[in-house]
């Protein structure tokens, strides 16, 4: 289970307002996560912590094939992303950098900005500390489950080759 709040957005938030372009001139880390968001809300990257969740409407993550706008909300330390409809690039790039997504039209109409959550991925659960209420979604593939639980689609390649 990972403990956190919910960031909630509206639809059609595209890679460009995930993180903008104009801050591609770097890959530290760092940079790129003070940066997250930040044309959309100007408190994400300040306050958002370790097992927050994105949570937003349909099309989530539409715009270029960037990964960087994946990888900007991992260091940060979101640990999901729950949308209505999620673009399928943003949607690959998000567990390779892993990073869970989740399409649950249900939880995004649940959860509202700033509620606290407990988050199962295994058990396919949010639980919305808020409402009381426990939410659930059909839970990933396990060759999904394999890639997020070792870091990203690199950190799980690797463990393979070392086998």
């Amino acid at each position: 289970m990972v403990k956190g709040k919910v960031w909630k957005y509206g639809k059609d938030v595209n890679t460009d307002v995930i993180l903008p372009g104009r801050y591609l001139d770097s890959y530290e880390p760092e940079y790129l996560a003070s940066h997250a968001m930040e044309d959309l809300d100007r408190e994400f990257a300040k306050s958002v912590k370790k097992g927050d969740i994105v949570v937003a409407e349909a099309n989530f993550g539409c715009g270029s094939s960037r990964e960087q706008a994946a990888s900007c909300l991992g260091y940060c330390g979101v640990q999901a992303v729950v949308a209505k409809s999620f673009s399928r690039l943003f949607y690959r790039n998000a567990i390779n950098q892993g990073i869970a997504v989740i399409e649950s039209p249900e939880c995004v109409d649940a959860l509202n900005k700033g509620d606290e959550v407990d988050f199962d991925l295994k058990a396919g659960t949010i639980k919305n500390l808020t409402t009381g209420k426990t939410l659930t979604f059909r839970p990933l593939p396990p060759f999904i489950m394999e890639i997020l639980e070792a870091g990203g689609l690199v950190e799980h390649l690797k463990k393979k080759m070392a086998k």
